[in-house]
């Protein structure tokens, strides 16, 4: 495969403000494999990676099991907006070392899943920092890198890494790719080491034999990348249309009192729905999840599913599906919040007329304002990766 035209494509996606080494790129079987591979080249069983919470459930899979390595979370907080200080990735070490547990590494998902937001600058070279004073590696796992559809917009660690006193700890720094969100692609199996470590890199090759890209998606892949033209004009649209469903999706819950983490990025939104919950805690999550699922026939995650450390928060997939199953899924959501909330209780005749006729007026404006010209379904219309589904 020509690995330069995959660097240039991981340039354009950061607004070509970093260069990559195509000698540097490792092709894998997803990131999936892209993960699992740069853990067995960097830890041995019983090690850990410190992870920041919420994360990603899959790395729970991705990250230990063939491995036998340890995740060992970082807690992060709602009071905070979720973000990574300093002061708790200090707090997770010291746990680890207080537990006998030895820390290889850290591993920053930016853009978060499931938070949808972007790191800055700030946090990121305090992470860099981190690792440094610690000697560990930093994986940075980037395959949403091109979902931003918002301020502020996207900085990958390749920045970080490009800056003058960062330069003697490079080889600490390891990158995960893949075409599978950016582009839409998760069944290609397209995944991407870049590490600024030689070592690694010629580990990971040896490794990537048990992972490969096949020759005819690598074949296609290379002549769709090579297409600046096409690239330019997907990324532009891609981030146009998230945009917008992510305004619609998350106006949609508002509307009902449902407050979502203020994100910019992803396919999802992190929504917040503890006063839902009959008390505060993961066993009541559960049983409202269980009656999302069932009842209100709507596929969401709970937050512990992502190890996130409060009941309450809940991710939502809002990219794969079109405007006709958003408009179910939100009078679903918005029904079911009214219920939840008192509506459902008896009530005088009088207050009955009153609330139907409320409702009935509530859900003419939410169809209102969902069906704009600008919303209508297209045979083209671009909505990637896992989803909201409303099942029937």
């Amino acid at each position: 495969m020509n690995l330069q035209s995959v660097a240039r494509f991981m340039e354009k996606v950061r607004g070509n403000k970093v260069k990559f080494n195509p000698d540097r790129i490792v092709m894998s079987g997803g990131a999936t494999g892209a993960h699992e591979t740069l853990a067995f080249c960097l830890a041995d069983p019983g090690e850990a990676f410190l992870v920041p919470t919420p994360y990603y459930p899959g790395y729970d899979r991705d990250l230990r099991w063939r491995t036998g390595i340890q995740l060992f979370p970082v807690v992060c907080e709602s009071s905070n907006e979720f973000k990574i200080t300093r002061e708790t990735l200090e707090d997770a070490y010291e746990k680890a070392q207080e537990a006998n547990i030895k820390v290889k590494g850290l591993i920053l998902n930016n853009p978060s899943n499931p938070l949808g937001t972007v790191l800055d600058k700030t946090t990121l070279r305090d992470a860099m920092s981190f690792i440094c004073e610690k000697n560990i590696h930093l994986i940075c796992d980037e395959i949403y890198s091109a979902t931003v559809f918002d301020e502020p917009g996207f900085i990958s660690i390749a920045e970080i890494a490009e800056e003058s006193s960062v330069s003697k700890h490079r080889d600490l720094i390891h990158i995960v790719y893949s075409l599978s969100k950016d582009l839409g692609f998760p069944g290609f199996r397209v995944g991407i080491i870049y590490s600024y470590n030689d070592a690694v890199v010629n580990c990971a090759r040896k490794m990537s034999s048990f992972g490969l890209v096949s020759t005819q998606t690598q074949h296609l892949i290379a002549s769709m990348l090579s297409d600046d033209i096409f690239v330019e004009k997907f990324l532009d649209e891609s981030a146009k249309r998230l945009a917008e469903r992510h305004r619609v999706f998350t106006r949609g819950l508002a509307k009902v009192g449902i407050k979502s983490l203020g994100g910019n990025a992803g396919l999802f939104c992190w929504m917040d729905l503890k006063r839902l919950l009959k008390e505060p805690t993961f066993e009541a999550e559960m049983e409202l999840w269980h009656l999302i699922i069932d009842e209100v026939k709507l596929n969401v995650s709970p937050g512990a599913s992502f190890r996130c450390s409060e009941p309450g928060w809940f991710r939502v997939c809002f990219a794969n599906m079109d405007d006709e199953t958003m408009r179910i899924a939100l009078q679903r959501i918005h029904k079911f919040v009214i219920q939840k909330t008192g509506l459902d209780q008896p009530m005088t005749r009088k207050q009955y007329k009153r609330s139907e006729l409320e409702i009935s007026l509530s859900f003419r404006r939410l169809d209102e304002f969902i069906m704009t010209p600008r919303m209508l379904s297209s045979p083209h219309s671009h909505m990637t990766s896992p989803l909201v589904r409303a099942r029937t």
